[in-house]
């Protein structure tokens, strides 16, 4: 059934196993740095002007 309605389109991409890698690879560096610098940024921080606030 799937294989039928997919015919009727004209233009057909077919998508390689690249764009999964750059996609997993950026997404994994993209993670990495978020966590990096969240963690630089609390590693900065003074400790005392956040127990101040609680």
């Amino acid at each position: 059934m799937n294989d039928q309605l997919l015919q009727n389109f004209a233009v057909r991409v077919d998508i390689g196993w690249d764009v999964f890698v750059i996609t997993g690879v950026s997404l994994f560096v993209i993670a990495i740095a978020t966590v990096g610098f969240q963690t630089m940024k609390a590693a900065m921080a003074n400790p005392v002007n956040s127990l101040k606030s609680e």
